[in-house]
C-alpha cells in the first residue's frame, strides 16, 4: 500500500489523559508543550532527568516510578513512547494501536501513528512544520523551516501587511547596547508594526534603516522644545501621535528603566490615558563589559556588582550616589555616563579607601563595529581618558574582574556589519 503524507491536526488535550513512557531527554523536550496544552500527564519511568523530576515535584505531571506494563495506555488520548527498551516500546505501540490511541515513538517513527512536528510560537500563533515526503523525512530541514518562519513573524520581516494587527498606543522599547541583533524579538516585532518611531541617539540606529518607507522616524534630540523642556517635549510627542490613533515606538538604548527615563514617560502616558507597553532591553551595564571579555561577577573575585550614573560629579550637590560607601565595597563598580567625570570619581573612591591600583576598563561604543577597550587603574584613569581620547558612550568597569577577563586582544569581537 502506498504511503501518504501525514494529516496535520491540532490536538486539544486539556484535561485528557496523556501517557509518557520514559523520563529521558526526549521526555524533557516534549513535556513542557504537553503541560502547556493542559494534558493530564502520567509519566511512567523508573528514572528521570533532573528537569523532568522537577516537573513532577512541582505537580505538573504524575510520575509513576516503574517500567511500562500492559494496560498503561487504557483511557489515554495520546501517548509518547520514548524509553530505551525497544521491546517495551514495541509492546506499548501495539497496545496503542489496539486502543486507537495516537502514539509517537522516538525510536521508530515508521511504527508510530503520529509524528511530532517542529513547532514554534509567536504572539498567539503556533507554527508546526511536517515533512510531506514520508521517505525523506529530515528533522533538521523541518526545524530550519520552522525557525525561519518564527523568526520572520517575530522580527516583522514576515507579515501580512494588509492584515497586520496594529495596536494604537505607545511601546517603550529597550533597544539594547548598540548591536542591532541584541534587541529582543518582541522589540523588533513592535518596530516592524510601528507608524511612528521616536528614537534616542543611543538606540540601535541600524534598525531604523530597515523600517518601511511609510514609518515616520523622529530623532528625540531634535524635537522642538518650544514651551516644553526636553523630556516634556518627548512626552508631548508620544501623547500626540498616540492620540492620532498611531502605533508609536519609543526606541531607547539599553533598558528603558536603567537611566533611561522610561518611568517618567510611562507616568506621562498614564496621566494622558494612553495605553503603554514596556519591552525590557539588554542593559549596557552588563552586556558591554561582557562583549569586551569582562564578567561583572566571577567566583572568588566579585560577589556583587553595582551600577551607578556618573553624569553628576561626586562633589556636586545634585549627586544622589553615596561614593564613600561605594569605595568600601569589594565587588565590581560599573559606571555609566561617566567619561568626563571619571577622574574625579576615581579620586573620590581612592580618598575613601579604594586602592589606587584597582583595575579600570573603559569600553567605548560597546557591541558595535567601533568598539574599543582602554585599560587603566584608579590612579591613572583620568589621564588615560585624556591621552587616549575616550569619548562617550563608554561603559566604565572598576574592580578586579577587569584582570580576570580576557585581554582586549582575545576578547569577543563585535559582529561586523554585513
Amino acid at each position: 500500500m502506498a504511503e501518504h503524507p501525514a494529516y496535520p491536526v491540532g490536538l486539544r488535550l486539556t484535561g485528557r489523559r496523556v501517557v509518557v513512557l520514559g523520563g529521558g531527554q526526549v521526555a524533557q523536550r516534549r513535556l513542557p508543550a504537553l503541560i502547556a496544552a493542559g494534558g493530564s500527564i502520567v509519566l511512567i519511568s523508573p528514572e528521570a532527568t533532573p528537569s523532568v523530576e522537577a516537573m513532577a515535584d512541582a505537580g505538573e505531571i504524575t510520575w509513576e516510578r516503574r517500567r511500562y506494563a500492559e494496560g498503561d495506555l487504557t483511557d489515554a488520548w495520546y501517548a509518547l513512547i520514548a524509553t530505551g527498551d525497544g521491546e517495551a516500546n514495541a509492546r506499548a505501540s501495539a497496545e496503542a494501536e489496539r486502543h486507537r490511541v495516537w502514539c509517537v515513538r522516538s525510536d521508530d517513527a515508521d511504527q508510530a501513528t503520529a509524528w511530532t512536528p517542529a513547532t514554534g510560537h509567536s504572539e498567539g500563533v503556533t507554527v508546526a512544520v511536517l515533512t510531506t515526503d514520508v521517505k525523506g523525512r529530515d528533522p533538521r530541514h523541518t526545524a530550519a523551516i520552522r525557525d525561519a518562519v518564527v523568526e520572520g513573524l517575530r522580527d516583522g520581516t514576515l507579515v501580512a501587511r494588509h492584515h497586520r494587527t496594529r495596536t494604537p498606543g505607545v511601546a517603550l522599547v529597550g533597544g539594547g547596547p548598540g548591536d542591532p541583533d541584541l534587541i529582543t524579538v518582541r522589540g523588533r516585532r513592535l518596530l516592524a508594526e510601528a507608524d511612528v518611531v521616536i528614537a534616542d541617539r543611543l538606540g540601535p540606529r541600524d534598525l531604523l534603516a530597515e523600517l518601511p518607507p511609510h514609518v515616520e522616524v523622529i530623532d528625540a534630540a531634535k524635537i522642538p522644545y518650544g514651551r516644553f523642556m526636553a523630556q516634556e517635549a518627548i512626552n508631548h510627542a508620544l501623547i500626540e501621535h498616540a492620540r492620532q490613533g498611531k502605533s508609536v515606538v519609543r526606541l531607547k538604548g539599553g533598558d528603558p528603566y536603567v537611566f533611561g527615563r522610561g518611568m517618567e514617560e510611562l507616568h506621562a502616558l498614564a496621566e494622558a490615558g494612553i495605553a503603554c507597553t514596556v519591552v525590557p532591553g539588554i542593559s549596557s551595564s552588563i552586556s558591554v563589559p561582557g562583549a569586551a571579555g569582562i564578567p561583572v561577577t566571577h567566583r572568588g573575585v566579585a560577589h556583587e556588582f553595582t551600577v551607578v550614573s556618573g553624569h553628576v560629579a561626586p562633589d556636586d550637590e545634585r549627586s544622589l550616589v553615596d561614593w564613600p560607601s561605594l569605595a568600601k565595597l569589594t565587588g565590581t563598580l560599573v559606571v555609566l555616563m561617566g567619561v568626563d567625570k571619571i577622574g574625579r570619581i576615581a579620586e573620590t573612591l581612592v580618598a575613601h579607601g579604594r586602592s589606587p591600583e584597582t583595575p579600570v576598563a573603559l569600553v567605548q561604543e560597546g557591541t558595535t563595529a567601533a568598539q574599543r577597550r582602554v585599560d587603566a587603574t584608579l590612579a591613572t584613569v583620568g589621564e588615560t581618558v585624556r591621552a587616549e581620547g575616550v569619548k562617550p558612550p563608554a561603559v566604565i568597569v572598576i574592580g578586579e574582574v577587569v584582570n580576570v577577563g580576557l585581554p582586549a586582544a582575545r576578547a569577543p569581537q563585535p559582529a561586523q556589519p554585513s
